[in-house]
């Protein structure tokens, strides 16, 4: 079993013993079975099975499970830091729930006032968005690449990992692969997620062409609708801001991204700072070319939106041509496995070739079966989207909890604006 490398947050969600009922609800949605505790006694969370995705955390009747992690005030003095750059990591997801924390109607899409509040609290935008077109950029040659070798036969000159290709922009579900089908690691795409893209481009190109300061003095915070991602940007692997740099010259060490907060956390931190999200004005971050995105970038925060813009890059790279219908329907919707097979030409070669492709969500109820076809070598697929959280990552740990939610404790009170 995996344990936890230096510098690795190992306690993200804990369960408070006052308010722990022993009902078993968390364990209904716990992908890792990482719940200790019978029916009707305190429960616990073993850390070394967590995979920190918070649905325990959203999902408890009694609001027991809580996120322990808490940067806000941190954030905060680095926002009163004149001397630190702080850049904020937006990821699509937060756009369409921040207004549920202040009274306002669900999945109502509030990307200018966003941007205006952030901007109001100190911060520099950087739209994950943006980072997000750079990963299915990776992600697609990368599959691309695999294509052309495993299935057209083409020489490579560069190590490839295995055929199917799975998604790798859910910390969670790396995780997940970590603790219990490492064999699988070679079938992960190399890419990195979205989030850990913009950080290194944030002490980057960021640092040199955007906002013009030494990179050693840009904050990085992830503002992400997951929980895990707070594990995620205390990885040490994710520092390659830090090693280019060094090969510059450069002395100092810091990682891509140094804080997450969570959709949440920001709704906090912006009542900290007496903003009041209602009446924020908006803003149009026009000139940044970090604030610049396609569709396909926006629709990663939904389960199949990884997958249908990766499909829509594949398509373009293997056939000059661009996907006579961008949507593609197959792979949109809540069913918990969706498969697709999109056939197209190939440019180089003229051959046809048909691409087989699954979309999951929930790793425990519908991933594992897939994940043993790939350990038995009889998988009909080439790529394999996986998200953790049920509809992907507009529904994770770390976005506004409902009475319907169903943790329903203080309900009313969690509703008002400004309690």
């Amino acid at each position: 079993m995996r344990g936890f490398q230096r510098q690795e947050l190992s306690r993200i969600i804990e369960i408070d013993r006052k308010k722990c009922k022993g009902c078993d609800s968390c364990k209904v949605f716990c992908p890792t079975d990482a719940i200790d505790g019978k029916y009707g006694t305190v429960h616990r969370i073993d850390s070394y099975k967590c995979v920190f995705c918070g649905q325990c955390l959203v999902n408890c009747p009694f609001g027991a499970p809580t996120d322990v992690v808490d940067p806000v005030d941190q954030i905060i003095e680095k926002l009163n830091d004149k001397k630190v750059t702080v850049v904020a990591a937006i990821a699509p997801a937060v756009r369409v729930a921040i207004g549920e924390e202040f009274g306002m109607e669900p999945g109502r899409l509030l990307t200018e006032k966003l941007y205006g509040a952030m901007k109001e609290a100190g911060f520099k935008v950087f739209d994950i968005n943006y980072a997000a077109d750079h990963t299915i950029m990776e992600e697609g040659s990368e599959l691309l690449a695999k294509i052309r070798h495993y299935m057209l036969g083409e020489p490579t000159e560069h190590h490839l990992g295995a055929l199917p290709q799975f998604t790798s922009c859910c910390p969670a579900w790396v995780r997940y692969v970590e603790l219990n089908y490492p064999q699988i690691i070679p079938n992960l795409s190399s890419a990195k997620s979205p989030m850990m893209m913009a950080g290194s481009l944030a002490k980057t190109y960021g640092s040199t062409e955007v906002w013009h300061v030494k990179p050693e003095d840009i904050y990085v915070v992830g503002v992400m609708p997951c929980t895990a991602k707070k594990f995620e940007c205390s990885r040490p692997e994710f520092d390659s801001a830090s090693q280019y740099w060094e090969k510059q010259g450069h002395k100092a060490l810091y990682p891509d991204v140094d804080s997450n907060l969570t959709t949440r956390d920001l709704a906090r931190l912006f009542k900290k700072l007496n903003i009041n999200f209602n009446t924020s004005y908006d803003f149009a971050d026009g000139d940044n070319p970090l604030a610049q995105y396609s569709g396909a970038g926006t629709i990663f925060g939904n389960t199949g939106g990884v997958m249908e813009a990766a499909l829509r890059t594949a398509y373009f790279l293997i056939t000059g041509n661009e996907l006579e219908n961008l949507e593609f329907t197959p792979v949109r919707g809540l069913k918990g496995i969706k498969e697709a097979a999109l056939t197209m030409k190939d440019n180089k070669t003229g051959k046809d070739l048909t691409l087989k492709v699954a979309v999951v969500h929930g790793i425990k109820e519908n991933a594992v079966p897939l994940i043993e076809q790939v350990v038995a070598g009889n998988s009909p697929y080439h790529f394999i989207e996986v998200m953790n959280c049920p509809g992907g990552c507009v529904n994770g740990g770390g976005q506004p909890i409902h009475a319907m939610g169903t943790s329903w404790v203080d309900k009313w009170k969690a509703m008002l604006p400004w309690s």
